[in-house]
């Protein structure tokens, strides 16, 4: 049975940007039509329309607001998703289509999560983030991987059906490590790949595996990328990444005071470092380091490493 949303942050963790809600999924009502269709026509009904990851967004003092339409206004073409219900009894679709609607009134405009993701409202930030997650696995999944026949949607967008053999289809999240790794001086390790800006560091990522735990991951990344052995992992937090399909899972950990010496890989990433805090102040400072994002759980990371947030201008 689906609870309303709990959107306190974990304790000592920044309140991740694309992991929080207002809305209860209400997942019961996914296979429910009559229910379903009743929700749709009801006046208090909001939809968010939706394409190709962006949405129609203002911006006020306070940050950005989606624009959500009652159901009579919205579009009636295009894919619907059940989004789910607020304590208010009001429902919320998403409404995926080849093209946002025409022109609105006023000072609307499109936007993606990668803009907005950290100014939206919880509300706000969980429809848009659970939209953007349905609609990249409806277009990449419109045949069956068993039979090779067409799917078409049910569940309120959240299976497809293959009309030839009847598999159901759910929407998969890739599980991907991203990790914060210090040294005995108490140093992180930021690394940089060769395609990106100039002086933007992050912390190393990357995908588990079949068949390995996280901390299998987040060590096997670590050696792999940077050459440096990890002997310690700690879980810290996670949150979605829906570009199209993850779930990044964050960790820290304490590098193995014999294997410490970086050695790139020179494939996924071009150069690495251990930096200090001064090194890291002062690098922000001269515009020489750009750390991670704000809606980005590496720039948690790094922050709760910090000691304190940093700067709003540092982000690319």
């Amino acid at each position: 049975m689906s609870t309303a949303p709990d959107t306190a942050a974990p304790q000592g963790v920044a309140h991740l940007a694309l992991a929080r809600a207002g809305v209860d999924r209400a997942a019961q009502h996914r296979f429910d039509e009559p229910w379903l269709a009743a929700a749709w026509s009801h006046p208090s009904t909001q939809v968010l329309p939706i394409s190709e990851g962006e949405a129609f967004v203002v911006d006020t003092e306070k940050g950005s607001e989606l624009v959500l339409l009652p159901s009579f206004e919205a579009p009636q073409t295009g894919d619907r998703y059940f989004l789910g219900t607020d304590e208010s009894g009001t429902s919320y679709f998403a409404l995926a289509g080849d093209s946002l609607p025409g022109r609105l009134d006023g000072d609307a405009r499109p936007a993606g999560l990668r803009e907005v993701g950290a100014s939206l409202s919880d509300r706000d930030a969980g429809l848009l983030v659970h939209a953007v997650a349905l609609e990249h696995w409806h277009r990449r999944h419109s045949f069956c991987s068993r039979c090779g026949h067409p799917t078409e949607k049910a569940g309120a967008g959240h299976v497809r059906r293959c009309t030839s053999c009847a598999a159901e289809h759910y929407p998969r999240t890739d599980p991907a490590v991203i990790m914060l790794i210090t040294d005995e001086q108490d140093r992180c390790l930021l690394g940089r790949q060769a395609l990106w800006p100039e002086g933007r560091w992050s912390t190393l990522a990357g995908f588990v595996e079949p068949g390995e735990s996280l901390e299998q991951a987040v060590a096997r990344e670590v050696l792999e990328e940077a050459g440096v052995r990890v002997a310690e992992v700690s879980y810290v937090a996670s949150q979605p990444w829906p570009f199209p399909a993850s779930l990044m899972l964050g960790f820290v950990g304490k590098a193995d005071p014999a294997g410490s010496t970086i050695a790139v890989d020179g494939e996924e990433l071009a150069e690495a470092r251990w930096i200090s805090r001064e090194e890291l102040r002062a690098g922000m400072a001269a515009g020489e380091i750009v750390p991670p994002s704000g809606i980005s759980i590496a720039r948690h990371l790094v922050e709760l490493w910090y000691g304190e947030p940093l700067p709003s201008s540092a982000r690319w």
